[in-house]
């Protein structure tokens, strides 16, 4: 069960009905199953974005489902000091914990549902690894890391973190109650989350209810995509089946639409969802490790910076580094 909920879920604002003689419903384009791969020093995650292009997923760049994972004693791990430049990370943590630093002064603890984001900009040193309590003890982990891409003009801007905690998320409900949203960023209706976003997003996790539906209200001139964390449901005006690590990805249109099957699967009673969607920066992309540019050259040179320390040094009080 995702770390933030409520026992009072009918006393929550809901989220606007949209009126179906003007709405347009958003027709689902493609549906992906992510594949399982590891992370760092050995976690495994789902990519989620696998197979789609740079051109459909805009501003968006790249995103992980870390887990979910019940670690044993001693299996939690985490990522080595690395650099970014060019783009946002964004760390969300729906169950479990990770201690995370920056070369630019950012860092702390993110746990049962807080978000870290952060601008790496011009360049920054980073590192992401779990507690030792958490090593010692084992125990559940989950979450998600989203990259978000900046305009060409912003990609060498100071680095920028900010930490929202998980009851600093706006939550609505829909009108009859039966689910549960979670808004990290951007605006659902008149509603909007805490994130301050460089690059213009919406990102909010829902949680149905077995056999509940919701119809949201959505940007026309963002993209629209679902992802689906854990149980079963159906996407679209047209219900489509929509599983367990699959990606939706939205046509044009000012709503969209997810259902929860009657009888999930038999690991959770609910249908989680992340849905994301995003202002497209329509610049050319070149990625390659962890750094996101416009072109190959910027990349070279972005690797040849990290070499010679341009990008950050680690600072002399670092958290302990837990690895392989």
């Amino acid at each position: 069960m995702p770390a933030v909920t409520t026992d009072r879920l009918l006393e929550l604002p809901r989220v606007p009905v949209p009126d179906p003689q003007v709405a347009t419903p958003r027709k689902v384009r493609s549906i992906t199953s992510a594949p399982q791969g590891f992370e760092g020093e050995g976690f495994p995650v789902y990519r989620a974005f696998a197979g789609v292009s740079k051109q459909t997923l805009d501003p968006f760049i790249h995103m992980d489902q870390m887990g979910e994972v019940e670690y044993a004693a001693g299996e939690p791990k985490g990522t080595p000091w690395h650099p970014h430049r060019g783009f946002e990370t964004v760390t969300y943590i729906i169950d479990g914990t990770f201690v995370h630093q920056d070369s630019h002064g950012g860092g702390g603890v993110i746990t049962d549902g807080d978000t870290q984001w952060m601008t790496a900009g011009s360049g920054l040193l980073h590192i992401e690894t779990p507690p030792e309590s958490l090593v010692m003890s084992g125990g559940l982990f989950h979450g998600i890391q989203l990259w978000v891409n900046l305009p060409a003009a912003n990609k060498w801007n100071p680095p920028h973190y900010q930490s929202i905690e998980g009851p600093q998320a706006t939550l609505l409900t829909t009108p009859d109650g039966g689910a549960l949203i979670r808004v990290v960023a951007g605006d659902v209706g008149e509603h909007r989350g805490p994130g301050s976003t460089f690059t213009p997003i919406t990102m909010l996790h829902a949680t149905l209810s077995p056999g509940a539906s919701m119809t949201l209200p959505w940007n026309p001139a963002y993209n629209a995509l679902a992802y689906s964390l854990s149980g079963r449901g159906t996407v679209g005006a047209d219900s489509r089946p929509f599983d367990a690590h699959h990606l939706t990805v939205f046509g044009a249109g000012d709503t969209i639409t997810i259902a929860a099957t009657d009888r999930p699967d038999s690991r959770t009673p609910n249908f989680d969802v992340l849905l994301l969607g995003g202002q497209p920066i329509r610049e050319p992309v070149f990625a390659y490790g962890p750094f996101v540019m416009n072109t190959q050259a910027e990349v070279v040179q972005a690797f040849e910076d990290y070499k010679k320390g341009k990008l950050g040094v680690i600072p002399a009080d670092p958290i302990p580094h837990i690895g392989a």
